[in-house]
């Protein structure tokens, strides 16, 4: 076996964990992992570690598109979430008119404009596809 392959081989035994989820207490330790990393590096892409949380972040991500996937909704059950989420009242979104016009979103009696679902989008910080 050569250098190069010992060297690696060596390495990967130290890391080949985190990058291999099996089950709820790996996922769990993956993602105390990626949550240190993500303390240490940020955003900041000079980080020597920055790959690693990205790579960590894809792995992660195929995990939970697998096992925690995401149910088909419309556009006004996804703002209800987020509305829940964020503990919104329909006050909260002004910038979508005043309340009763809110309200009305709400029950299916209005239709979000497609200035409706970009301001949404700022304001949850979300695509506008979410609300589509």
């Amino acid at each position: 076996m050569s250098v190069i392959a010992e060297d690696i081989r060596t390495h990967w035994r130290a890391v080949q964990p985190i990058f291999s989820i099996r089950d709820e207490a790996e996922y769990d330790t993956t993602i105390s992992t990626l949550n240190a990393l993500i303390d240490e590096a940020g955003t900041n892409e000079q980080h020597p570690l920055y790959e690693l949380l990205d790579t960590l972040g894809t792995v992660v991500h195929a995990y939970e598109e697998k096992h925690y996937p995401i149910p088909e909704c419309s556009g006004i059950e996804a703002l209800k979430f987020l509305m829940e989420e964020h503990q919104f009242e329909p006050s909260d979104l002004s910038a979508l008119g005043p309340p009763d016009i809110v309200k009305e979103i709400l029950k299916g009696e209005r239709d979000l404009t497609v200035a409706h679902i970009h301001t949404l989008a700022e304001i949850f910080q979300a695509s506008p596809a979410v609300f589509v």
